[in-house]
């Protein structure tokens, strides 16, 4: 399952999104905003995150003005590696090197079918386990838990 959120500027997008997740047959879960009115980046971004961070959706998609608030607001839920992304490469080697597990995307920045080959890209690139990759990301998560003994 996939998290899906927005604010009021990636709004639009969001909804090409989940209907390109249901055209994948990919089940996801829409955490709002449910309208294009002012919405609160810090407070979807968080919801999309916490669904990620808890287990209650594998992955997230999220959405606004640039990807910058969003991003920011999800890398502070624990366990979330968020990449805010805007070309195909960043979004494949954000998956094989760093296993983010959640995606932001600008809706002011990349129209629908930049957005569509970002996110298919990214949903269909695995993690490449073992090596340098898993012990970096290995230790990024170390110092989200405080423990810097690799310094």
């Amino acid at each position: 399952m996939v998290a899906l959120a927005s604010d009021h500027g990636g709004f639009e997008l969001k909804n090409e999104i989940a209907r390109y997740l249901a055209e994948l047959n990919l089940p996801f879960k829409d955490f709002g905003t449910a309208t294009n009115a002012r919405a609160e980046y810090p407070k979807y971004g968080y919801l999309a995150a916490k669904a990620v961070s808890s287990g209650e959706c594998d992955r997230g998609i999220i959405i606004c003005g640039t990807g910058v608030g969003m991003s920011l607001a999800a890398n502070k839920v624990k366990g979330i590696r968020c990449v805010n992304c805007t070309d195909c490469y960043t979004a494949m080697l954000s998956r094989q090197h760093n296993n983010t597990n959640m995606l932001a995307l600008g809706g002011r920045v990349l129209g629908p079918d930049l957005a569509k080959l970002i996110v298919k890209i990214w949903l269909e690139t695995e993690f490449e386990r073992g090596g340098r990759h898993e012990q970096r990301v290995d230790m990024v998560m170390k110092i989200e838990a405080g423990n810097i003994d690799f310094l």
